[in-house]
């Protein structure tokens, strides 16, 4: 099987896959108690008032007509109309969505830059005091919980320091970039990367803890196995042997957990989110909940689905590069 019809297969399983996230999220709104009309009008309204709402969205048509008119609506990008706030809900979500693919790419990324060198240094010098510390700290990461790492940055660094900003999304990545390209103007993506910083280490410090132990653990496979000794007694120097032979081969499952990881970021940090104030999908999905505002509940979770698939046929692609048997098999 060819790399190209390896990954079309993917991206026909992946709209499978979202074709059935779209049903579910379709028909669990029939499964929930309660009438989404009694949201929108007042409790003492009548009710000839609460049918003609529900003629004006169409909750008054057959199921399978209510379903037909969604997924062509779906096919041509219309998630339908806020039921709180009565705006489009594909706007409603575009304006979120960028904040929160800028928090889970700088988790990402602190994670990465962080846990991988810290990995391998683990491995190379096993049970000395740096394998000791990456331990303790793998430790630490994996048992903290968020919620309150984040509450402690705030008043520890933000408040007592007064040294970065604790709440709140000031700049976009856009902004910053046309400041530093129309104008040379360096400090403002300072100021974009500054408000970053206690959210992406809140949200990425769990994630790097998990990859240094993934690191470790695969560079300890490795290290001792005979193409390594070749290497070594080729001459090779240590850190291209690690960081180009034995690494690459423990790339695999550390991948698949950054997609998976990353898609679960995506999906919405929720508690981050709500600890700093962050405009995302995840604060979004909890306020339309709160709102019962099921057409942008909707609306955030297929579009959080379609983020899972796409990442997930990334992360295979990356398999076919890593180990071209994936393809063949």
């Amino acid at each position: 099987m060819g790399f190209a019809k390896f990954l079309a297969k993917r991206c026909l399983q992946g709209i499978l896959v979202i074709w059935g996230v779209v049903t579910v999220v379709f028909f669990l709104r029939f499964l929930t108690p309660g009438d989404p009309t009694s949201a929108l009008v007042p409790p003492d309204a009548g009710q000839e008032v609460r049918d003609r709402l529900r003629e004006n969205l169409g909750l008054d048509e057959p199921l399978y007509v209510q379903y037909y008119d969604y997924l062509t609506d779906l096919a041509v990008g219309d998630f339908g109309q806020s039921m709180a706030i009565n705006r489009e809900v594909s706007s409603l979500i575009l304006a979120r969505l960028p904040a929160t693919i800028e928090l889970a790419v700088a988790s990402t990324i602190v994670a990465i830059v962080i846990a991988i060198p810290l990995g391998v240094i683990s491995a190379r010098r096993r049970h000395e005091p740096v394998d000791y510390g990456a331990t303790l700290f793998s430790l630490f990461g994996i048992s903290t919980p968020n919620f309150w790492l984040g509450v402690m940055l705030i008043i520890f660094v933000a408040v007592h320091v007064d040294f970065l900003p604790t709440t709140g999304r000031q700049m976009a990545l856009s902004t910053a970039a046309a400041a530093l390209v129309t104008e040379g103007s360096v400090s403002e993506l300072g100021r974009w990367a500054a408000q970053l910083v206690l959210p992406a280490i809140t949200l990425g410090t769990y994630f790097t803890a998990l990859i240094t132990r993934l690191t470790r653990s695969g560079m300890l496979e490795e290290i001792n196995k005979a193409y390594v000794k070749a290497c070594r007694a080729k001459g090779l120097p240590e850190t291209l042997t690690l960081y180009k032979h034995v690494l690459r081969n423990t790339l695999i499952p550390i991948i698949t957990v950054l997609g998976l990881q990353l898609g679960t970021l995506i999906g919405g940090a929720v508690i981050t989110e709500s600890i700093f104030a962050w405009p995302g999908l995840g604060r979004f999905l909890i306020t339309s909940i709160n709102n019962r505002d099921w057409t942008s509940i909707q609306g955030t979770i297929i579009v959080i689905g379609a983020g899972f698939v796409v990442i997930n046929i990334a992360v295979d692609a990356l398999y076919a590069y890593l180990d071209p048997r994936v393809v063949a098999d």
